[in-house]
């Protein structure tokens, strides 16, 4: 099995397993809201969750994360961008606008990456990949604009409220790119912020009166928060692993898939249908996404 993810059809099936892992989050979100679970309270679990996931796994391979200065400011800046913040609106977001529409906006994190790069001289301005983002910009316009694209013309806010999670995972990238994990591996970036995330969210949860009990029986939300929280631990650091082996170029195509598959599992779990004017924004998206990537050549 190792050798056969060194080859490049093993390094696809990777990237299709990730990219559809987490696509099969979206319309899980949407199951895990609802029945009136609030956002700090599904954060609280999805942080207990993944904390017991990948401290099973950092105690199999014997390295757990060290408390460092640097490493506390990783785990911080990590929890709040990746979690807190931007989980907190997707919450709040998928509970008011169909997962495929969601699924259609989380793929602006790439758009939103490459400004932020731009300005923190991280990357080099180049047109083509300017007119990536506006076409990302006129998706969005079609998301929120004609009556046919949303079952309900008075939610597009939500739509708007939901590009504030891939602007705060641009954020985060950029954090990562040019602070760098000093020394740490995607396991123990992850499981530290999780534990730090966890710290900060329960007194939230429960001065909020947000904090819910899972010590009853189990229906789908119950059931959609444990596989979502890890599903998006395996596919996080399952992408950071692709980065390391297979390059950045080849690994940021699994924003394709994730809309892609965003919208099929939508399809197919919640039974959801879309106007033309989504499959419009849809297509805009991927030509954007298309045109942002960047240019090189991977170590694949």
């Amino acid at each position: 099995m190792s050798a056969f993810l060194k080859t490049r059809a093993g390094l696809i099936a990777a990237l299709v397993l990730f990219g559809a892992t987490w696509g099969l989050t979206i319309p899980l979100m949407k199951v895990a809201v609802s029945t009136g679970y609030q956002q700090f309270g599904l954060i609280f679990w999805e942080f207990v969750i993944t904390t017991v996931y990948l401290g099973i796994v950092s105690r199999l391979k014997g390295r757990f994360p060290k408390l460092t200065r640097d490493h506390l400011i990783i785990f911080v800046v990590i929890a709040l961008l990746g979690t807190l913040i931007a989980s907190s609106i997707s919450f709040i977001a998928i509970r008011q606008i169909p997962a495929g529409v969601y699924s259609v906006v989380i793929s602006l994190v790439p758009m939103f990456a490459l400004p932020i790069a731009v300005l923190m001289k991280l990357e080099q301005f180049e047109w083509r990949r300017a007119v990536g983002i506006v076409l990302g910009l006129c998706a969005i316009l079609i998301l929120i604009g004609p009556d046919a694209s949303l079952p309900d013309p008075s939610k597009a806010i939500y739509v708007l409220l939901a590009c504030l999670a891939p602007l705060c995972y641009g954020l985060e990238d950029n954090f990562v790119g040019k602070f760098t994990l000093r020394g740490l591996t995607s396991v123990q970036a992850l499981l530290g912020a999780s534990i730090v995330g966890l710290i900060i969210i329960t007194p939230v949860s429960i001065a909020t009166g947000q904090w819910f009990s899972l010590a009853h029986t189990w229906g789908p939300p119950e059931w959609s928060i444990l596989f979502m929280s890890l599903l998006h631990g395996f596919a996080y650091t399952g992408y950071v692993w692709l980065i390391g082996r297979a390059g950045p170029v080849f690994s940021a195509q699994v924003a394709y898939l994730v809309t892609g598959f965003g919208v099929f599992w939508s399809m197919v779990l919640l039974r959801e249908t879309y106007s033309s004017w989504v499959w419009l924004a849809t297509g805009l998206m991927m030509a954007g996404l298309f045109l942002v990537q960047p240019k090189g050549e991977d170590h694949s």
